[in-house]
């Protein structure tokens, strides 16, 4: 609680010279020369950070931001949280590497996280990135049940390697997804894919599943694969039952159940993981991003009944499961626990949310406002009827807010934010304000 004491006040954000300032434009300049495919966050505001504290981020120019993006969902603790810089520093001293080798902080880690997992999942893999935890997921469940084939969602959202790809939307610079890999339209009621209306539908979106393994797929479907709740796709939460209906499905036609967690763990939504909102429990989960608060560590865990195929799909990496990454999890880990973070996660998106709702109501090009916990979405329209996405100002609205000292994340039309989870109420509203003072600038400037 002293951590938090320390990241609220007056001078949050705090402004000196308008950015993107003339040392971030001299560094990014230099940084451009050689690398290239920067993420739309930095090609539409490319300032240069120097240093993370708490809730804010300070770049090379002196700018203090109020971070709404956790660093993209991983710094959920806030940046450089004392318990784990010191965790990681300790091994980084003493024993960085050794392989796959059982280590004493390992096993504290794998005793930790077989603890809290919901259900009997405690057969488990350490890696060093989302995508590769992911590819263990698919492997894992095809070494379970002899079969190859997955479903997953339109606009989910799983890495960037070939089978974590293919679960997701493919565009013509990545040619055709991997075969065996099929999707379906996601449960998402406010732009329903089947223009039904929940919940008079019936949750439709599922019952048209069995239709794809009937007519699509050869019947060897060994997994479904989805996000909880979306994160890139704009925070998009399914629909109650939705999940659960899901459960049902894969039990009738043996299926294994794959919820990818990358992004929605550690206390993201308000529960340790977001399955737990619709007390459902799946066959294999992968952790990442706030797993180490920073640090690259991910997990990939399974079902008891399953766990020793693990040993047929060779578990070492050359990374994952080293002392600093169990160190910096571990230490996330109890942080979440003893801050009673899960519970403060839930008050402050719900205070949120109240500030977003009453937001929607009054401003034109506000679709809907969405999310669970500190997992928070925004859809801009250019009408409210039509529902036609607004992405120009989607960027506008971005851009402006980020020059105010607001650091977030955009997608098209649809505008994120999630707050490290220690944020307080005062600099939550701080942040929102910011934001509605940015829609009303753009609504201004078209016409609205």
């Amino acid at each position: 609680m002293e951590y938090w004491a320390d990241i609220s006040g007056e001078k949050i954000p705090d402004i000196k010279v308008i950015p993107p300032g003339p040392k971030s434009k001299q560094y990014h300049q230099r940084a451009s020369k050689y690398m290239k495919g920067y993420s739309s966050q930095v090609r539409l505001f490319p300032v240069v950070f120097e240093k993370g504290h708490g809730v804010t981020l300070t770049d090379i120019d002196g700018n203090t931001y109020l971070d709404f993006s956790s660093g993209i969902y991983v710094t959920s603790l806030g940046h450089c949280h004392p318990k784990v810089s010191q965790a990681v520093c300790k091994y980084a001293k003493t024993l960085m590497n050794c392989h796959d080798f059982t280590t004493p902080i390992k096993t504290k880690l794998l005793e930790k996280l077989a603890s809290i997992t919901p259900g009997d999942l405690n057969g488990i893999q350490l890696y060093d990135s989302g995508t590769t935890a992911v590819e263990a997921g698919l492997r894992a469940i095809r070494a379970a049940t002899g079969k190859y084939e997955f479903i997953s969602f339109h606009r989910d959202f799983h890495g960037k390697t070939l089978a974590s790809v293919s679960l997701a939307r493919v565009d013509k610079t990545q040619g055709l997804r991997a075969p065996g890999f099929f999707l379906v339209p996601r449960g998402y009621c406010y732009r329903c894919s089947f223009k039904m209306e929940y919940p008079s539908c019936n949750l439709y979106c599922v019952d048209y599943i069995e239709e794809v393994i009937k007519e699509e797929t050869t019947g060897n479907v060994a997994g479904i694969v989805l996000e909880p709740i979306q994160g890139w796709a704009g925070s998009i939460v399914p629909p109650d039952g939705w999940i659960q209906k899901i459960r049902k499905l894969c039990d009738k036609y043996n299926i294994l159940l794959f919820a990818d967690e990358v992004l929605t763990c550690m206390g993201r939504t308000g529960k340790m993981f977001a399955m737990e909102h619709w007390n459902t429990v799946p066959d294999v989960i992968t952790l990442g991003k706030s797993f180490g608060n920073g640090f690259p560590v991910t997990a990939m865990v399974i079902s008891e009944k399953y766990k020793n195929t693990l040993e047929k799909i060779s578990a070492s990496t050359s990374y994952g499961g080293n002392p600093m990454a169990c160190a910096a999890a571990l230490a996330s880990i109890e942080v979440i626990e003893e801050e009673n973070l899960c519970q403060h996660a839930l008050e402050i998106g719900e205070f949120i949310m109240g500030l977003l709702k009453k937001m929607e109501s009054q401003h034109p090009i506000i679709g809907e406002v969405r999310g669970k916990g500190c997992l928070l979405g925004i859809e801009l329209v250019k009408d409210k009827k039509t529902k036609e996405p607004f992405e120009e100002a989607g960027k506008i609205v971005y851009q402006k807010a980020f020059e105010k000292g607001l650091a977030w994340i955009p997608a098209g039309h649809i505008l994120r934010m999630s707050p490290p989870l220690i944020i307080t109420k005062e600099l939550a509203k701080k942040g929102i304000e910011i934001i509605e003072e940015s829609i009303y600038e753009t609504e201004k400037e078209f016409g609205y």
